[in-house]
């Protein structure tokens, strides 16, 4: 149906009327999406770089492991800004920030080792007044590290931690469940959860059967303070053990090629030492990084392709009495002492004490030993 009129030309029909005015909504929907659509192609996304952030970051060295350490390092810095599971509030983030350590050790020890800390505490690791002195002073903190025995907290193995702790107060628990075959997830969480509570220049990993010289270590450490990315040990290249069975066997062998070889250069584990950009390396990566079956392995192979000084100082592997005691008198004396043989001190429990006696430092050497910077 159409309307008709009378005019010049003749008739007018609706249809003419209906095309005008789709015309005039079309035109003025085109006008106002260009206005949006050139806002959007001018407004710049908050999640780009700004002009300075990019000049920034190409004046920098063209050195990649250094750019990917810096980037670790401000993840770890940014998110110690908010509040957090492992620190737990904005006030214990800020007093941490505030307080630098030279550095931080952490004991391995498992739930049935109580005599064995009880053999530390009584030796190299100062205890009470004395332990506030050192971390205050010197800017050494010592803990020992420990997990959970299952998912579900508050079994009776936590619960003689928890009362280990009233007495003591030198623990630091990880959020980790206890076992042999999880040492290489326990290292990178001791690592992370320490670089994430405690400032520090340096972080070390001892089993709680080795004795400890703390003023020689501290000596030896205090020489490598200019180095960003350090990794200090007694370097070793072991072999790769395939066959099933025996102790220390590595699943992946067929990673390290043909049966026989080596494995790479790598710190045993009876004590090591990183420094704090490594320490931040591994808890920002802590998801991708592989673990092998023995934790010294996985801690050296995280290190592989960074430009790492790589220390290899023997004074970190003495041997007991009389190796520690021909070392001493000849004017090199020993960080730490263990058994080849045993992985750490043979019958640590009761032979510590005799270790101590025969190789430690004189009482006040810690006390006098000046780690200059």
């Amino acid at each position: 149906m159409s309307i008709k009129s009378r005019g010049w030309g003749g008739e007018i029909t609706i249809r003419n009327v209906i095309s005008r005015n789709l015309a005039f909504l079309l035109c003025l929907c085109s006008f106002f999406a260009g206005i949006l659509f050139t806002n959007r192609l001018w407004m710049v996304p908050e999640s780009w770089p700004s002009r300075i952030a990019v000049e920034r970051i190409n004046s920098e060295p063209e050195d990649c492991n250094q750019k990917i350490i810096a980037a670790a390092r401000a993840i770890q810095e940014s998110s110690l800004h908010h509040d957090s599971p492992v620190l737990g509030n904005s006030k214990t983030v800020q007093s941490a920030l505030k307080k630098k350590y030279f550095m931080v050790i952490g004991i391995n020890t498992a739930f049935n080792s109580r005599k064995r800390r009880d053999s530390v505490r009584a030796t190299w690791m100062p205890q009470g007044e004395e332990r506030k002195k050192l971390e205050e002073e010197k800017g050494i903190l010592i803990r020992f590290v420990i997990g959970h025995s299952s998912a579900t907290a508050g079994g009776i193995l936590d619960k003689a931690i928890e009362a280990e702790e009233l007495v003591h107060g030198d623990f630091l628990r990880l959020n980790h469940v206890e076992g042999y075959l999880e040492l290489s997830a326990k290292t990178k969480t001791y690592f992370s959860t320490a670089v994430s509570l405690w400032d520090a220049e340096f972080y070390i990993k001892v089993d709680d059967d080795v004795h400890v010289n703390l003023a020689t270590l501290g000596t030896i450490l205090s020489r490598h303070r200019v180095k960003p990315r350090v990794y200090i040990g007694c370097m070793k290249s072991g072999p790769v053990l395939a066959r099933k069975g025996v102790k220390y066997h590595e699943p992946e062998f067929w990673k390290f090629g043909e049966v026989g070889n080596k494995y790479f250069r790598h710190a045993t584990g009876q004590l090591y030492a990183i420094s704090k950009d490594l320490a931040t390396y591994i808890s920002v990566n802590q998801d991708v990084l592989h673990k092998y079956a023995n934790e010294d392995v996985s801690l050296g192979s995280w290190f592989i392709g960074l430009d790492v000084d790589q220390v290899d100082d023997r004074r970190l592997c003495c041997g007991t009495p009389p190796d520690c005691v021909w070392k001493g008198m000849s004017g090199n004396a020993c960080a730490a002492s263990f058994d080849w043989r045993c992985s750490g001190i043979c019958r640590s429990i009761e032979r510590m004490m005799d270790v101590h006696q025969r190789c430690g430092e004189d009482k006040n050497a810690l006390w006098n030993a000046r780690f200059s910077e």
